[in-house]
């Protein structure tokens, strides 16, 4: 998702967004342990979407 997207959404759909972007990392990881992550830039992708998306949130609580 683009940083448009994050800052469209609620605070609780922020919430779900950030969850579910953790357990995608989390499953990632995992991956990447047991040599199982044919792809592991989607591992950065995930990483940066976080990042994005907590700087949102940050961006709420400065206001």
């Amino acid at each position: 998702m683009s940083i448009k997207d994050y800052r469209a959404l609620d605070l609780e759909g922020r919430g779900k967004e950030l969850e579910g972007l953790l357990r995608e990392q989390f499953n990632l990881r995992m991956q990447k342990a047991t040599a199982q992550l044919g792809n592991t830039s989607t591992l950065r992708k995930v990483r940066r979407n976080i990042a994005r998306l907590r700087t949102v949130m940050n961006e709420g609580k400065g206001k």
